[in-house]
């Protein structure tokens, strides 16, 4: 009998800020933003993206910003 933990490998994800140093943050890159935000508009976990803590605070910031600018929507219709 195999246990079922020892044949699924864990993923180890990279934050892509720190892995691509040219990749900014910024509040009108809209096209960025939007991969982070789920179906409902909602701004992704860490576990799901796998971004760093430091990235996902400056994310989020700047998703904040963006949604009262109205470049990205508060919710998905």
């Amino acid at each position: 009998m195999v246990k079922r933990k020892s044949l699924l490998k864990k993923q180890d994800k990279y934050c892509n800020f720190c892995v691509n140093k040219k990749l900014e943050l910024d509040y009108k890159n809209t096209e960025l933003l939007k991969r982070y935000l789920s179906s409902f508009a909602k701004i992704v976990p860490r576990k799901r993206s796998g971004i760093c803590m430091k990235h996902q605070r400056k994310l989020s910031l700047e998703i904040k910003r963006s949604r009262i600018m109205a470049l990205l929507p508060f919710v998905q219709q």
